[in-house]
């Protein structure tokens, strides 16, 4: 089986790993600080916040803005549930904005007509969050002067666009965010197993996160209600979470990191491949946004016969290709309809998903593996 994605782990990071477990520190010691400090430079960032998970650091940074019951918090329907969940965790709504079909992302125009009917009504969400899809930012300028026309928060969901870039600067410097989220699972860009991190250029931010990851707890007698009882003494001041990353999990972050430029590199040399091999076929590629540097974590294509889909993707599994779907729409969900959702309520993100197919994508992909990927898919559509 090739599967659509995975790891790729050096001696080198086994060795940073092992280094850690020889030393005094598991967890909370020097390689957290110095995986935050090096992924925060590398995208351009003030500050950087690691916790244990994309989903963590989701709810810790819209927690950081205050997002709580009666508060209202919009995402794209075509993303993992943690993108929507996060808003949930806090007691607060959601909704959704439509996808643009070309790029999967949140579609500006959408938005637009979106905000100015909320606006209209006294609706209006107190955050954002548009997703970058398959490793692909937004349209994140014009999202942003969007919603902060409105006085509205936003919270980039980065987690496959690590190494991306949009209008020249990487993505994660929040030049049009308050905060960014990338994720380190095993089949992203770069990982730590598990693990995620926000950025932010807000030190009130970052301090705000790093807090909560952490049970609310302070041991800064600046930040005490009171004078601290001595060395030894600490205050809940909030209510976190435990939400910290592992020494293990940091320090294989840290040399993974080293590598994220070539990871990114093979990676959109495969896509540009995928581009050419699949252009006679009956489908859509992924289309690509001209202010915008993929760092491709996905490659997905859209069959032009949607009642072929299923067919299709079962006899790519049976072909020993390990191809995926991503995402089945959030609104969809049975915890969502719960909530009042229903078929129909995003029409496009309904149709990507009848015909949506991730295909493997991942550094260690090699192009006879590609060829096979590319033979096996032209015969189950044919």
């Amino acid at each position: 089986m090739i599967p659509y994605g995975r790891q790729d782990i050096s001696e080198a990071d086994i060795a940073a790993v092992t280094e850690v477990l020889r030393s005094d520190f598991l967890t909370q010691g020097p390689a957290v600080p110095r995986f935050e400090e090096a992924l925060a430079a590398r995208v351009g960032a003030a500050h950087g916040v690691a916790v244990n998970s994309a989903t963590s650091a989701l709810h810790v940074a819209v927690a950081a803005l205050g997002l709580g019951p009666g508060d209202l918090l919009w995402t794209s329907p075509v993303t993992f549930v943690a993108s929507a969940n996060c808003a949930r965790y806090c007691g607060a709504d959601v909704d959704f904005v439509e996808i643009d079909p070309g790029t999967f992302n949140m579609s500006a125009d959408a938005l637009e007509a979106k905000l100015a009917r909320a606006s209209a009504e006294g609706r209006l969400p107190k955050v954002i969050v548009p997703v970058h899809m398959a490793g692909q930012s937004p349209d994140a300028a014009r999202i942003a002067e969007l919603a902060r026309a409105h006085g509205v928060r936003i919270v980039e969901d980065a987690s496959h666009a690590i190494g991306a870039s949009y209008r020249g600067a990487p993505v994660g410097d929040c030049a049009h965010s308050d905060i960014t989220v990338f994720s380190f699972h095993p089949v992203k860009i770069i990982t730590t197993a598990e693990g995620g991190l926000a950025t932010t250029q807000d030190p009130a931010l970052a301090d705000r996160m790093a807090l909560l990851r952490s049970h609310g707890i302070t041991r800064d007698p600046a930040a005490m209600t009171g004078e601290s009882d001595g060395a030894w003494y600490y205050q809940q001041i909030e209510l976190g979470w435990n939400y910290r990353m592992t020494e293990m999990q940091a320090a294989l972050g840290l040399s993974q990191l080293s590598r994220l430029d070539a990871f990114v590199d093979r990676r959109r040399a495969l896509a540009d491949r995928y581009d050419a091999l699949l252009a006679d076929l009956p489908l859509r590629r992924p289309e690509r946004l001209e202010d915008a540097e993929s760092a491709w974590h996905l490659y997905v294509v859209q069959l032009d016969d949607a009642a072929r889909h299923r067919a299709v993707f079962d006899a790519l599994r049976e072909a020993g290709i390990g191809v995926n779907l991503h995402y089945i729409p959030v609104h969809t969900q049975p915890y969502y309809r719960a909530l009042g959702f229903s078929d129909g309520d995003f029409s496009v993100a309904e149709d990507y998903y009848s015909r949506a197919i991730s295909i493997p994508l991942h550094a260690r992909l090699t192009e006879d593996e590609q060829d096979r990927v590319v033979a096996a898919l032209a015969e189950a559509l044919a």
